[in-house]
């Protein structure tokens, strides 16, 4: 089974400090994407008790590519909103430098999650009825990205841009995906 992927961008879900330290939220329970997932609340638990036994760490890599690790998750865990993340990108790694550089200057606002299915079902009932609804999920890494699969959502560098600048920028990334898959 391949690894699957998850883009997310949350008005409140990353915050840089200092350049290299980022915290929020790489996936939101209940938001149905544009795969038509919805993560289920629980979902990662199991594999975040599996990690912590087995002493190893999720991964932070630059979009998706596992030869391109840029730093550290130094917490993983799971709340009542999601999967949030706190770790440091380490500027002693060129690819960290620049996923830095980027983040500064706005040009990429994205958390990715990377993992597999352990778990899911077509949800029966409420919003997200006929969805596939996410119930276990392996969990192996969160990436810096660039553009998400949730676009309602939101990602912005602590003191970067105004909201209403970054839904406009959103706006245009979505009607260009589009535009993009129209033309195929």
């Amino acid at each position: 089974m391949d690894l699957e992927t998850k883009f997310a961008r949350f008005d409140t879900g990353l915050s840089v400090t200092d350049g290299q330290v980022i915290e929020g939220y790489a996936s939101l329970f209940g938001a149905c994407d544009q795969g038509g997932d919805v993560v289920a609340e629980g979902a990662y638990a199991a594999s975040l008790k599996r990690l912590t036994a087995e002493r190893r760490q999720v991964r932070m890599l630059w979009q998706h590519d596992p030869a391109q690790p840029i730093g550290v998750w130094d917490e993983v865990r799971e709340d009542g909103r999601g999967l949030f993340v706190k770790g440091r990108i380490l500027e002693a790694v060129a690819k960290g430098r620049e996923a830095a550089a980027l983040l500064a200057a706005g040009a990429i606002d994205g958390l990715s999650i990377g993992y597999r299915t352990r778990k899911a079902v077509t949800s029966d009932r409420g919003p997200n009825k006929g969805k596939r609804l996410l119930q276990e999920l392996e969990l192996w890494e969160v990436s810096l990205v660039t553009f998400p699969m949730l676009p309602s959502a939101r990602v912005a560098a602590k003191g970067e841009r105004p909201d209403d600048t970054l839904r406009e920028l959103a706006a245009v990334f979505e009607a260009a995906r589009q535009e993009i898959a129209r033309n195929g």
